[in-house]
Parts: structure tokens; sequence; C-alpha cells
């Protein structure tokens, strides 16, 4: 069993990392602002009724959200559910670097766009050339697609100067940012034409859109709309796309 101060840790980073303030995760609990701190603090005890509205809320069982080892869990089940190969985390952070150097200071791209961003870039790639761009994993949750392992990669980053995380604030809610410190370096992942094509293409097809609004277009996706809840996408399933998603069916746009 998890340990009251893990388990307030884990409360404060799941909310932290689907961007609700303390306040908005408040109003879907229905209890006081200052019961968030509270909780997040360990300074007071989760009720049951409490860990099930907040298992629902962060879309896993309330056995995992008391799990010991959860990060551990949800490793192995990328593993064993994914079905490209092996993950090129060099390559994977060097195109998080370019997304971010050509659209990142836009006031609408926060963590949630950004995902999108490299979601529709590695899904892209792959349907036009039936190869992986980062090999990455985008697992299935409410907004949308995810990749897999995303703040540990992040953490990486920020630690050795590639990044580093800002707060702002969009529309009257809490966003997360992230500004790069350096520039990608093409040499370190090989930089093609072709890759830089795709990549810049999905910028300027989606760079301006909010959250809310790229969360519901990906919906539409059939990768996304095909997979289960919280399952890892199927990079086969892009073959299947149609207009307007297919990037077949757009190529000179």
């Amino acid at each position: 069993m998890i340990t009251k101060h893990k388990l307030a840790e884990r409360i404060k980073k799941m909310r932290e990392d689907r961007e609700l303030s303390q306040e908005e995760l408040a109003l879907k609990l229905g209890i006081p602002r200052p019961s968030i701190s509270q909780l997040e603090s360990g300074q007071r005890d989760v009720s049951s009724i409490e860990l099930a509205k907040l298992a629902n809320i962060f879309e896993i069982s309330v056995d995992d959200l008391l799990s010991p080892d959860l990060e551990k869990k949800e490793c192995k089940n990328i593993k064993k559910e994914f079905k490209a190969p092996e993950f090129d985390k060099t390559k994977f952070k060097q195109v998080l670097l370019y997304i971010l150097d050509k659209c990142g200071a836009k006031a609408n791209v926060g963590e949630t766009v950004l995902y999108k961003l490299l979601y529709f870039s590695d899904f892209n790639y792959y349907e036009l050339f039936e190869d992986y761009l980062t090999g990455a994993a985008y697992r299935k949750i409410s907004y949308g697609p995810a990749p897999c392992g995303f703040q540990e990669i992040i953490r990486e980053m920020i630690k050795d100067g590639d990044l580093k995380k800002v707060v702002a604030e969009y529309y009257g809610k809490p966003q997360k940012k992230y500004l790069p410190l350096v520039n990608a370096d093409v040499n370190a992942w090989n930089w093609s034409a072709r890759e830089k094509e795709v990549i810049d293409k999905v910028i300027e097809r989606f760079s301006s859109m909010d959250a809310t609004t790229i969360s519901e277009y990906s919906h539409g996706d059939i990768p996304w709309e095909v997979a289960k809840d919280k399952e890892v996408i199927d990079y086969d399933t892009v073959f299947y796309r149609k207009p307007p998603f297919s990037v077949r069916a757009y190529p000179e746009e």
C-alpha cells in the first residue's frame, strides 16, 4: 500500500500533469480549495469517496492510484502493448526542441498542444513513409493522444540545461510551457529533408490551435478512435485514416 506522503505527492503530480488548478480539482471533487492543498501536503486523509472520484478524474483505477508500483506498471504495459521498434529518445528530444523553437513561444502552445504536435509529427510521418520518426509510444487519454514517459524526458532535459519549464496563465488558467535553451542538433539525429517537411507542415497546420480545439480535433483521428482508453495507440491504424486526417489526402497543402 502506498504511504500517505507518496499518495499526496502523486495526487499533486497527476493534477499538474493534467493542467488542473487546485480550484478546478476541488470543484470536481466537491470540496473547498484549501482541502486540496491539505491533501497534497499530506495534512489531510483522503476519504474512500474522494479516492474513487480522484481515480475517475485521473482515469486510473483506485488500486492503481494506491499502488506503490504504478510507474513500473505503466512502463511494463508500454513494452507489452507498443509494437514500434525501440524508442529513439535522443531523436524525440531533438524533435521536441525543434518544435519548441518554431512555435513554443506562442501563447496557446502549452503542454497539451505540444503533445498533439508530437503525435501528428510521428503518426503523419509513419503514414507517409511507413517508417518511424521517433518510435515514441502515445497513449489514449480523454484529451487526446499523449506521449508516454514525457515527464521523465522533460526532467532529463531540464537537468541537462536543454529547456526550462514555466507556468503561464492562458485565459485565466495555469498553463505549463517549455522554453528551449539550446537549438535542435540536426546532426545528432541524421536530419532529413522529408522529416523536417512533415514536422513543419504539422506546425503550420496545428500550432495556432488552443488546447481544447486541438484535443477535440484529435478525437476524430482513427488511431485515437479505435484505441481503448489508456491503451497505447497502434501506428498501423493510420492507414485507415480518411480526410482531413490522412496526410496522403492533402500532400500538397
